[in-house]
């Protein structure tokens, strides 16, 4: 079986984590003790449905593109990716955002870098 290799970057300290191909990236994070949400929703969250936006991380690189309705809108406006709904297909690094209260903030600058990068 395959494994790919995940850089968490968790403000300024970093941890590999080795996991097999296919897996879900949340899961993934919390099984190896990294836990994508913020202290207020670690017990308040739709559990890895896609629906309430609180696992969301930032994938700096090895991002796949989203398949969920609500990570691809997110996504086009600049939101975090909802790490229930990303499948680890190669390495990666995922940074954890500590600093949000519920959701992340958005980064204005990378909306849309899904559709410019397809377009060119």
């Amino acid at each position: 079986m395959t494994t790919y290799h995940i850089l968490v970057l968790i403000d300024s300290e970093s941890r590999m984590i080795a996991v097999p191909a296919g897996s879900n990236l949340r899961r993934a994070l919390l099984e190896n003790g990294i836990s994508p949400y913020a202290p207020l929703t670690r017990r308040l969250n739709c559990g890895g449905r896609g629906l309430c936006a609180t696992c969301g991380v930032w994938i700096e690189t090895g991002e796949t593109p989203p398949t969920h309705w609500h990570d691809r809108i997110g996504t086009a406006f600049g939101y975090p990716r909802l790490s229930c709904q990303v499948t680890v297909e190669g390495d990666m690094t995922v940074r954890i955002m500590t600093e949000k209260w519920i959701w992340g903030r958005r980064r204005p600058e990378r909306a849309g870098l899904r559709r410019r990068a397809n377009a060119g």
